[in-house]
């Protein structure tokens, strides 16, 4: 075979092979899998009964706040308590220059004798003329004059018992004695100052076991909560049987339950609220009168309640909105209606119904209409959905 001959062979065999080489490249390119769809994890709502508590800024006030003045006009002798600290009922506290008014006790005690007396004889002088008179002894004016002085005298009697009365009774307020327990102001007045009867101020008992602890709800939160319970998505006890949780403004919890035992009748037309009072317990003194506290109310409980977790919700240009995985697993944005914060959920309030799913994870590598591959967000991983840690609705008086 010449040189020519074996050249055009190699070059046929080249091409050859490099057909072959295109065709099988392009059979394997057409061969290629369809790019793999987005995974996304997605929550399945389903309507729950949950705890709707409420919570209202509170102020912690005496459940008794007594003003203790003197029933009688004299100088203080004497004060007995310590300032700021416990007294108990029947506790001496106060000691007014007894000796006026012992005097005065006396005097009405002679008075009383004298009256008295006069009785006596009264009574004698009767008794001797009535069977004088049936003689004709004695004439009918004597007689009514001894009937006459007889009335007079008892009538005496009685004025001057009830001057004894009062004259003890003011000896006996002298003594100043605390009619309830609790904590006890410092005093105004000391030893040596001359106080008037039921005018001056001495000081003020705050009885702070119980304590109460006042709130305010709104208007609008009334409102509200009326059609909630006429449409019964919320649902609650007898209005008295409502108990209250309070926390401190350190984030600290009370360790006690209190219970709602007054509502103001109306409105305030100062505020528009309604007041709710709680009494709590408070044995040891944590509570104190005029501390700001957070109350939050229990007993109240909402059904078909939708909640998806925080991180599910984003916002739009026209408000909170979720992603939502419709038929055939396309994805759709959905506007819904956020009420509050349950824990680490939202309570929806429109825009979703139970059986839905909702994308909880993977939110960036979607769009609206796009098919995705929806997973459980539990098998997500450390996104997975949480349990609510707390079910309080936050009320902004």
């Amino acid at each position: 075979m010449t040189n020519r001959a074996r050249t055009l062979r190699l070059a046929a065999s080249l091409l050859a092979w490099v057909g072959m080489a295109g065709l099988w490249g392009c059979q394997q390119e057409a061969a290629a899998p369809p790019p793999s769809l987005p995974e996304v994890g997605v929550l399945t709502v389903a309507a729950q009964t949950i705890p709707d508590d409420p919570e209202f800024i509170g102020q912690a006030e005496a459940s008794r706040i007594v003003e203790i003045r003197s029933q009688v006009t004299g100088i203080i002798k004497a004060f007995f308590y310590r300032e700021g600290r416990d007294v108990k009922k029947g506790d001496r506290l106060y000691q007014i220059d007894p000796v006026p008014f012992q005097a005065a006790v006396a005097s009405a005690r002679a008075i009383v004798a004298q009256a008295e007396a006069r009785v006596v004889q009264a009574t004698q002088n009767f008794a001797r003329v009535t069977p004088l008179l049936a003689e004709q002894a004695v004439s009918q004016k004597d007689v009514d004059d001894a009937v006459a002085e007889d009335l007079a005298a008892k009538a005496a009697l009685e004025s001057a018992k009830g001057q004894l009365v009062k004259a003890q009774f003011d000896l006996d307020n002298t003594r100043i004695i605390a009619p309830i327990s609790g904590l006890i102001e410092r005093t105004k007045f000391y030893e040596g100052r001359l106080i008037s009867a039921q005018t001056d101020l001495l000081t003020i008992i705050h009885q702070v076991d119980p304590m109460y602890v006042v709130g305010n709800a709104p208007e609008s939160y009334l409102l509200q909560r009326r059609r909630e319970l006429a449409t019964k998505k919320v649902q609650r006890p007898d209005l008295y049987q409502l108990k209250g949780r309070l926390t401190f403004v350190d984030g600290t919890t009370y360790p006690h339950e209190g219970t709602l035992d007054f509502a103001s009748v109306g409105l305030s037309t100062e505020t528009g609220s309604r007041q709710g009072r709680f009494v709590f317990p408070n044995h040891d003194r944590v509570l104190l009168p005029g501390q700001f506290v957070t109350i939050r109310v229990t007993g109240y409980t909402r059904t078909g309640a939708i909640l998806v977790p925080q991180r599910a919700v984003q916002q739009g240009p026209k408000g909170s909105v979720v992603y939502v995985v419709g038929e055939g697993d396309k994805v759709e944005i959905r506007t819904v209606q956020g009420t509050s914060w349950q824990g680490t959920q939202w309570l929806i309030e429109e825009g979703l119904r139970a059986g839905e799913r909702v994308v909880v994870d993977g939110m960036h590598r979607i769009t609206p209409g796009a098919p995705v591959k929806p997973v459980p967000a539990a098998e997500t991983g450390p996104a997975s959905v949480g349990t609510p840690t707390d079910t309080k609705t936050k009320s902004d008086l």
